[in-house]
């Protein structure tokens, strides 16, 4: 059965992250924007990430453009973006599609593991998937939950 810990993707710099390093870790995915309403979000992230990151947990954006072209031209400027802005300092991936033919073989597994209000697709930007050291359990937020909505389901999971 396909894990979280099998896949590889590209970070903002172009380097590429094997997951499988994360294995035992819990991880909180999120897709970004840079230029959405939901933006300040990062900064209920990057707490999440202080707070926890020694314990365990991993935070990865995703930055995407697929809602309403929210996100700069490329991963290194979105990351550039998050620094200067909101101290982000958990790993930013290159620009990808969450949605669509196209999709990133990730967010297609998440997808798969979890279901949205509808249907599977990601409705909007800073939709979180959060992922058990162990891999198996995915729990997805809406992008309206709040980072710190989290910290309960984050510390049974550490």
């Amino acid at each position: 059965m396909e894990k979280i810990y099998d896949f590889k993707a590209l970070t903002s710099k172009g380097k590429e992250l094997d997951f499988s390093q994360f294995e035992g870790k819990v991880l909180l995915i999120v897709n970004t924007a840079s230029k959405c309403g939901l933006t300040p979000q990062f900064a209920g992230l990057e707490e999440l990430n202080q707070k926890y990151k020694d314990r365990g947990l991993v935070v990865i954006g995703f930055p995407s453009g697929d809602f309403a072209n929210q996100e700069l031209s490329d991963g290194s400027k979105a990351e550039e973006f998050c620094q200067l802005n909101y101290g982000v300092s958990f790993q930013i991936m290159k620009k990808i599609h969450v949605n669509g033919q196209e999709a990133d073989p990730i967010f297609k597994y998440l997808k798969s593991r979890t279901k949205g209000l509808f249907s599977s697709a990601i409705k909007w930007n800073f939709t979180k998937f959060l992922i058990s050291r162990d891999g198996t359990v995915v729990k997805r937020y809406a992008p309206t939950v709040k980072p710190e909505k989290l910290t309960k389901d984050i510390e049974a999971m550490l």
